[in-house]
């Protein structure tokens, strides 16, 4: 499974909106919703804060 396709499962469990996730990792909804869609993916920098956010929220499961 790939970064985007654990952070949507995340998303979709935790009923975290496009929106909120996109406040969560510091970007606009514009570019939450691009990855989502396949139009663009993840810089290093966002994937470095992708990850951190689906470990911190590893054991909130």
């Amino acid at each position: 499974m790939n970064i985007l396709e654990r952070l949507e499962l995340y998303r979709l469990e935790n009923r975290v909106s496009q929106k909120k996730l996109a406040g969560m990792l510091g970007v606009s909804f514009a570019t939450v919703n691009r990855w989502f869609n396949g139009r663009t993916k993840p810089n290093k920098i966002q994937t470095f804060h992708i990850e951190k956010l689906l470990k911190e929220h590893a054991f909130d499961e």
